[in-house]
């Protein structure tokens, strides 16, 4: 039995076999730059690319059965491209993976369209959405302006990462008493 949510916003389905390749991206990328709008107006909102994948296709009522990592990189690129072209922060930081990153795709836009590469993506889309988020008047945005924050999930990923990395370690030793030696140098109990 077919919900509301399983039909399209149009009222009936194409297929973007039927209706060819670049009039189907292109209805995605109009479609995808409604629902990051949507997105921008709530203070640190991203959407998931899965879930972004399945709201353009709905949206735009172009539906395919090819996997949504084929082409959703492809419809953040022009969604970058429109933003550019009007002035904007890019959109597409709005859009992350599972993990909470942007990928690799987010640096090779950001590259094509400002010609810089970012040092870190996640950061810079961080950013990025921060100034979506002011610029849109973001419900939820503290009066002093908010922050550029990576997302929760990336965050804490990296933070566990951090912590391995520290745990493993290995502590310079005393070759003579094999204590750790101090932040200063010389062993205290040796030298």
């Amino acid at each position: 039995m077919q919900t509301v949510d399983d039909l399209p916003v149009t009222g009936e389905w194409r297929e973007a076999a039927e209706v060819g390749d670049d009039v189907a991206r292109a209805a995605w990328a109009e479609a995808a730059r409604i629902e990051l709008l949507e997105v921008a107006n709530q203070y640190q909102g991203i959407i998931v690319s899965k879930d972004l994948a399945q709201q353009v296709q709905r949206r735009s009522g172009i539906r395919t059965s090819q996997r949504a990592h084929y082409w959703i990189g492809d419809i953040l690129r022009r969604v970058s491209v429109d933003s550019a072209e009007r002035g904007e922060p890019l959109l597409s930081a709005l859009c992350v993976n599972a993990e909470g990153s942007v990928g690799e795709t987010y640096a090779a836009t950001v590259l094509a369209i400002r010609g810089e590469t970012p040092d870190d993506p996640d950061v810079h889309a961080a950013q990025e959405r921060l100034k979506l988020h002011q610029l849109h008047d973001a419900h939820g945005l503290p009066a002093e302006g908010g922050n550029a924050e990576l997302t929760p999930r990336l965050a804490a990923s990296r933070a566990r990462a951090r912590k391995l990395r520290i745990q493993e370690r290995v502590a310079p030793t005393c070759p003579t008493c094999y204590t750790e030696l101090p932040a200063t140098g010389p062993c205290n109990y040796c030298d």
